[in-house]
């Protein structure tokens, strides 16, 4: 018998058989049938099989042309089970000369498959997930060729999406298959960005449709994809090559970046898939979907990074294809966006009045997504595993942050729910909008200061709707973050000037960059780094590389044009780096009088509290600073040893504990001993629980999100610190590893609004 494989064009004639087939009229299993009948023609195999995935990962062998075809809806392979279960588990195909010999192979007297040796099987995938497997045999012990290999896989990526887009998916014979995932589900992952939201999935990855799997022009396809590589490659060229980066600095994290870009391998599957007749679209995300199957399952920490290169290599190449990669996606009003994970920028990209709510399978609430999320005051929540392959386009979805779940295709039942607790948020949130001019004193009388975090244009724009009473912490970083390239000096100016302009006489302190550790910039070189939250970040990289930190810090100056300027200066370790870095401050304001330019009507410098060194350092570091600022997030990392963006070890400790609350206490009373002003503004001092105990603790000013400042104002107009005080410094001496419920009971006690 002739050996299986189809010419190129013979495939493009298979692919178009197939859909009309599938496109036709008559029962379901008919059209089935037809299919595989067409395959093994044109396969030149003895059987052509495929099996579906059912409701409980079962496979289900949905049609057959060669065995015995009462074994149809009859034969099922469990989880794992013969050889269709191994293509499942491993998501790539399997080639066997011998298969009755391989380790996995199940008999199953039924299909009359015992004289068929040689097994050609790949899976059927649809956004990383296997929905069947496609099968041809023959009698004789051979090998199929890689070419033959990649024809199957080309028809069953085909077969696929157009089974799972037709009316087949709930149609007679195939209803049964879970083609796409429809049934009610909950998942549970973690809340990065407090609220609710009900909605429909909006895939941040969106689908090829089916109508452009097919390419009706080869040769144009291959110039298109061609010319698509080649713009890719030079933009990611430039990023490595421009005179964006830092001098010196190790290329190795986007050499891997280009590396991939130019592989051989990644292009010539893109290639080989145009050429048997799909669209250069559908290439693309059929080489995605073979990654997710193969390096999804990876524990290895390393391929799972390298998938997020490969994943943004490919919406990358996307973009080039469309030919507009800067479009903003119609969103549907109440959209929910569902993605692996985020950043800033692409986060921005989206119509936020209709964005509602986003969903992620990764990240962390350190994660700058999620900081974006909760400045935008969307609900956010991440961590939730294979979300991205449980939905599909259009699904109806609820974010609720405040437990952090995701309800996919929800219940009526669930729905009403969501919408009972929806109408006790928007009551809420009009009690805290009628505090907003509301002076923050507590029921004994003591002020306490309410300032916002930011970082966006956006956070300007609802400043003066917070009530806040000043911008305690601007991430200067996002501008870096969100940009194609490093800000130049007049950008800086233009946007620390807009941030001014917007605040009137409201103070804003700056924080300068924090770069570095996971916020690695695509045209900024920098090491890989095994720790990275502990190594050649923030402060560190400015002293390191001066130039950078001394740009930035004349286009602040350059920006205040006479007015008031507060700068301060992340995870200083130790006082020998705030000298240095106040040093840089101090030649900045020299070179602008010597030019004539003004300089700020008052300079505030200031230092960020994150590393605990700095506790035991406080005598030496506080009389060189005007204010202090204590960083929570990091502090507390640092101080229990758990990286707060691993999920692993992000619940290890309570920011409420004894030894997190002693060392928020000793920085306290040291300022207030020498008179230095200090806030708080990590997230700790959003949330009105940890908001009570840190005003109990003597804090007098806090920076949060804008969405915590109507709660935490409510708390404190609620509060008596003095009660607060003596029941905190009683409960501080605890033995135990937290005392949050103590904490919560003292503040109920005492009517505190949390």
């Amino acid at each position: 018998m002739a050996a299986p494989g189809i010419a190129i064009r013979g495939q493009r004639s298979l692919l178009r058989q197939i859909r009309e087939a599938l496109a036709g009229g008559g029962p379901a299993q008919s059209r089935l049938d037809m299919v595989v009948r067409i395959i093994a023609r044109s396969m030149v195999a003895e059987v052509c099989s495929l099996y579906m995935r059912g409701g409980s990962n079962d496979m289900e062998l949905f049609a057959t042309e060669g065995l015995d075809p009462t074994a149809v809806h009859v034969t099922r392979l469990k989880p794992g089970e013969g050889l269709v279960g191994e293509i499942l588990r491993l998501g790539r195909p399997l080639n066997l000369s011998d298969a009755p010999n391989h380790p996995a192979f199940s008999y199953r007297p039924e299909t009359g498959e015992d004289p068929f040796h040689a097994f050609m099987g790949v899976p059927l995938l649809r956004g990383g997930r296997v929905i069947g497997v496609l099968v041809v045999q023959n009698r004789t012990e051979r090998v199929y060729s890689d070419d033959e290999v990649e024809d199957l896989q080309i028809v069953a990526m085909v077969l696929a999406e157009m089974v799972a887009s037709s009316e087949l998916a709930t149609e007679g014979a195939l209803k049964n298959a879970e083609l796409v995932p429809h049934r009610p589900e909950r998942l549970k992952g973690a809340k990065f960005a407090d609220g609710l939201a009900l909605g429909v999935v909006v895939l941040h990855e969106p689908p090829v449709a089916t109508s452009k799997l097919l390419s009706d022009d080869v040769q144009a396809e291959e110039i298109r994809l061609a010319t698509a590589i080649a713009s890719l490659q030079a933009q990611i060229d430039q990023m490595l090559d421009g005179q964006h980066g830092l001098v010196e600095a190790s290329y190795e994290v986007l050499d891997t970046y280009r590396m991939f870009a130019h592989d051989r391998g990644w292009n010539r599957s893109l290639e080989d898939a145009v050429r048997n007749g799909l669209t250069a679209e559908a290439a693309v995300e059929r080489v995605r979907s073979e990654h997710r199957a193969r390096l999804g399952q990876a524990r290895d920490p390393y391929l799972r990074e390298r998938l997020h290169d490969l994943e943004d290599l490919n919406d990358r190449l996307l973009r080039h294809l469309s030919g507009d990669g800067h479009k903003t996606r119609d969103l549907p009003p109440n959209a929910i966006l569902i993605a692996r994970n985020l950043g800033p920028a692409d986060l921005l990209e989206y119509d936020r009045t209709k964005l509602k709510g986003l969903l992620l399978e990764e990240g962390s609430a350190a994660s700058h997504a999620a900081i974006v999320a909760r400045a935008l005051d969307i609900p956010c929540v991440g961590r939730l595993a294979g979300l991205r392959d449980k939905v599909s386009e259009g699904d109806p979805v609820i974010v609720d942050a405040e437990t952090g779940e995701a309800y996919l295709r929800p219940r009526p039942d669930v729905i009403q729910a969501l919408q009972a607790r929806l109408e006790v948020r928007t009551q809420r949130r009009a009690e805290f909008a009628k505090l907003r001019d509301t002076p923050a004193f507590t029921r004994d009388g003591h002020k306490i200061t309410l300032l916002m975090n930011a970082g966006l244009d956006v956070d300007l724009d609802i400043l003066a709707e917070t009530g806040a009473e000043g911008i305690g912490l601007f991430r200067t970083e996002f501008q870096f973050m969100v940009a194609e390239e490093m800000p130049r000096f007049n950008a800086q100016t233009a946007l620390y000037g807009r941030v001014m302009d917007a605040a009137g006489d409201l103070a804003v302190t700056f924080r300068t960059l924090d770069l570095g550790g996971d916020k690695v910039l695509p045209y900024l070189e920098a090491e890989r780094e095994d720790n990275p939250a502990l190594g050649w970040r923030a402060i560190r990289m400015g002293l390191d590389r001066p130039a950078l930190l001394r740009l930035q810090l004349r286009a602040l100056i350059a920006a205040a044009r006479g007015r008031p300027l507060r700068i301060m200066f992340p995870l200083v370790a130790n006082v020998d780096e705030f000298r240095a870095a106040r040093a840089l401050v101090d030649h900045e304001i020299a070179w602008a009088l010597r030019r004539g330019r003004a300089e700020p009507s008052r300079l505030e410098v200031g230092a960020m509290i994150e590393a605990p060194s700095l506790i035991w350092h406080l005598d030496a570091l506080l009389p060189m600073t005007d204010f202090v600022s204590v960083g929570t997030n990091d502090l507390m990392q640092y101080l229990f040893a758990a990286d707060r963006g691993n999920p692993r070890v992000a619940d290890r400790y309570d920011f409420l504990s004894p030894p997190a609350l002693r060392a928020l206490q000793q920085i306290q009373q040291a300022c207030a001993e020498t008179g230095t002003p200090v806030s708080v503004c990590g997230e700790m001092a959003g949330r009105p629980l940890e908001a009570f105990v840190l005003v109990a603790l003597g804090f007098d000013r806090l920076s949060m999100p804008p969405a915590g400042l109507g709660p935490v104002k409510q708390m404190v107009l609620s509060c008596d610190r003095e009660a607060a005080r003596r029941g905190v410094s009683a409960l501080i001496k605890s033995s135990a590893g937290s005392i949050r419920n103590e904490i919560e009971t003292l503040a109920r006690k005492t009517s505190v609004a949390i």
